[in-house]
């Protein structure tokens, strides 16, 4: 572990695994301004580091992130002057969303309680979803009179399909951990007392494998959902190409000659 020199994260690194921890449990995690900010600078770094093959995300105590906190002065409104949220997304959010979706190892969002607002859409920027049974994702926005932000309207109907990512945005009713698996929105709800293994060893798992393939597998998954069968067809020609001459394929090869476990080693 090392010190971030950011109130409100920690980080901490196993192997080739890195570990970010919102650190504000007695809001539920949720964010501020300068949080986002942070929590983007802090991702930049990790997409930096050679050594770091996956990231997971997660939250401290009883929840992940309770999305952002109203009492933020960037979003309060003071008395009768209101402030503008648009420019929060625009600095803020896409940002540290497009970099989450862009890191250049796979990333996993580790859903230990409550995810509300933008905590569910920090979270559906992670490549795979893992939650504890417990947990609960909430669209929360219309509560209160906004509409679902942080890239929520992208992500949603792509994981749930155009009726349901209306029923959740529109009603903001709590989806239980192990409905939002049966729906396809998240890739796992665990039992609690098996959440942090089943973390670590899908985690070890990641990071065990060929990185760049993961990345141009997520990378040609997100593009099929726009392009024709041609396009996929020639986009997968050409990363298949460039894979065929690196290191990992030809260790991956030999690996399965010799019945053994690859070690993968491009990045």
């Amino acid at each position: 572990m090392y010190d971030t020199q950011y109130p409100g994260l920690r980080i901490e690194t196993t192997g080739s695994v890195a570990r970010i921890t919102l650190d504000r449990p007695e809001s539920l995690n949720a964010m501020t301004a300068q949080l986002i900010a942070d929590l983007t600078r802090l991702l930049d770094a990790v997409a930096a580091r050679p050594d770091v093959r996956c990231l997971v995300l997660t939250g401290a105590g009883r929840g992940f992130c309770a999305g952002q906190d109203l009492r933020d002065p960037a979003v309060a409104p003071t008395g009768s002057q209101a402030k503008d949220l648009g420019a929060l997304i625009e600095t803020g959010y896409k940002p540290l969303v497009l970099r989450l979706r862009s890191m250049p190892v796979p990333t996993i969002a580790a859903v230990n309680g409550i995810a509300a607002g933008a905590g569910v859409s920090l979270a559906l920027a992670c490549d795979l979803v893992v939650a504890r049974r417990s947990a609960a994702l909430i669209q929360s926005f219309t509560s209160i009179g906004l509409i679902p932000d942080s890239g929520a309207t992208w992500n949603l109907p792509r994981v749930a399909g155009r009726a349901r990512a209306l029923g959740l945005a529109l009603l903001g009713e709590k989806l239980s951990a192990e409905r939002a698996e049966q729906m396809g929105i998240i890739w796992a709800a665990v039992d609690d007392a098996e959440f942090d293994d089943v973390v670590s060893r899908l985690a070890q798992r990641l990071s065990s494998l060929s990185t760049p393939a993961l990345i141009r597998t997520r990378a040609l998954i997100d593009a099929g959902l726009t392009s024709t069968l041609e396009q996929a067809l020639d986009a997968e020609a050409a990363a298949q190409r460039e894979l065929g001459f690196a290191a990992d394929y030809a260790e991956g090869v030999a690996a399965f000659a010799q019945k053994r476990v690859p070690y993968f080693t491009d990045r």
